[in-house]
């Protein structure tokens, strides 16, 4: 916790609001929810757990609004969902520039029960939008159904292992990507295979 008699600099209430939600991001991606205290966070942010308070109610406001803004950032980067050439790469930008956020939206929120909304209503839209584009060039069907419920998943996990693994290449990170997500697309659209007599 920060020294009650150390001087907190004077900022604007929108910039003080920043920096908390930065620290938050910091602090609930190295442990979670659960097992990150309003204490780390004020410590995180060089802060009193008192001047958290006067911006946010509870951890799980403070929680919640780290995941809104780190939502709120990715859409913004990734645009509203149609897949291009631009789709992938875009999502890497997103998750380089807040690779915190990002973790924090796709491994921990995923397991806040408290918090399963949010990621529930992104699973949901990515497999919407996925689907869409998918059937574009995959013919209707399971396959269809299969490569629209894994192309997502797989992407984001893509994503995060990069991260997990230090960022390598990171000019040739989207263009590997997107051979996985099309390799999914070829064997989602390939003809079955006749079986041995």
């Amino acid at each position: 916790m920060v020294d009650q008699a150390a001087p907190v600099r004077r900022l604007r209430r929108a910039e003080r609001r920043e920096q908390i939600l930065d620290a938050a991001t910091r602090a609930f991606a190295r442990n979670g929810f659960a097992d990150t205290g309003l204490d780390d966070i004020a410590a995180e942010a060089e802060l009193t757990r008192a001047m958290l308070y006067r911006h946010f109610e509870s951890k799980a406001d403070l929680y919640r609004a780290v995941l809104d803004r780190s939502c709120a950032r990715l859409v913004e980067a990734t645009g509203p969902g149609n897949y291009d050439d631009r789709a992938i790469p875009a999502l890497v930008e997103a998750a380089s520039a807040d690779p915190d956020g990002f973790r924090l939206l796709f491994r921990h929120a995923a397991r806040e029960r408290e918090f399963r909304d949010l990621t529930d209503f992104m699973a949901v839209a990515s497999r919407e939008v996925a689907h869409r584009n998918l059937a574009r060039v995959l013919p209707p069907g399971p396959w269809l159904e299969w490569a629209a419920d894994l192309i997502p998943v797989l992407t984001v996990e893509a994503v995060i292992a990069w991260l997990d693994a230090g960022r390598p290449d990171p000019d040739q990170v989207a263009d590997r990507i997107a051979g996985v997500v099309h390799g999914v697309m070829t064997a989602a659209g390939a003809p079955s295979r006749p079986t041995a007599p």
